[in-house]
């Protein structure tokens, strides 16, 4: 697989607690000269970010982030408050609280809200697959469907793991081909990367695969024009 294809799939993200705007700013034009799928940064770089960025990338920030143990009416203003600011994408972390007490009604009514507040926008649910059990990940794939998101995303990267090529595998088998899947968390190779892709993932989120970019072209003294 062509990393120029991968490389279309990634949301290069920087999500580190103390990132500087400066780092932010180096992040988009990794994202516009790799022509990434998107940024993925914190609500506060949101509005920077799209005055910097114009039309030139989409801006993906993060909602409810990293435990989703937030009310619903919380989530749905800063969303909406993202949306408001530039953010192009959304991803939200579901409750868990929630999906260990088997309240599915409340997990959907929490999804339901974002999306309200983000309508028009790309809303990409986190369900934090490491903390999870195969039958609450298939519930899950069915709730976030009917919620009306656009993808199912396997984790934070901010948890007990990340990605695994068995979510992976199992979103995508039991979503509807209308429901995307996203990995995220512990994407380390161009190998991992495309395992993912084959296995059914639309969207990687990942800062390695930029990385290895750079790290390729300066190895080949590649103009850049290449990407």
């Amino acid at each position: 697989m062509d990393i120029k294809d991968i490389l279309a799939k990634c949301d290069h993200t920087l999500l580190r607690v103390d990132c500087t705007s400066a780092e932010i700013r180096a992040l988009c034009d990794q994202g516009i000269r790799y022509h990434c799928a998107s940024v993925c940064i914190p609500p506060c770089h949101v509005a920077g970010a799209k005055r910097y960025v114009g039309d030139k990338l989409k801006i993906c920030t993060v909602i409810g982030f990293p435990n989703g143990y937030m009310t619903s009416a919380a989530k749905a203003f800063e969303a909406a408050d993202a949306v408001k600011n530039g953010a192009d994408e959304i991803d939200m972390v579901i409750n868990l609280s929630m999906v260990k007490d088997g309240c599915w009604v409340d997990v959907a009514n929490d999804i339901r809200a974002v999306r309200e507040a983000t309508r028009g926008s790309i809303l990409k649910v986190i369900i934090e697959c490491c903390l999870l059990t195969d039958e609450e990940k298939v519930h899950l794939c069915r709730i976030v469907s009917d919620c009306g998101a656009d993808f199912i995303k396997t984790s934070t990267g901010f948890s007990r793991g990340g990605a695994t090529r068995s979510d992976v595998a199992l979103l995508r088998e039991n979503s509807p081909a209308t429901l995307k899947v996203k990995a995220a968390g512990g994407i380390a190779s161009l190998q991992d990367a495309e395992d993912f892709i084959t296995l059914g993932a639309d969207r990687l989120g990942t800062s390695r695969i930029v990385k290895l970019a750079m790290e390729q072209e300066n190895q080949a003294g590649a103009p850049d024009e290449k990407y």
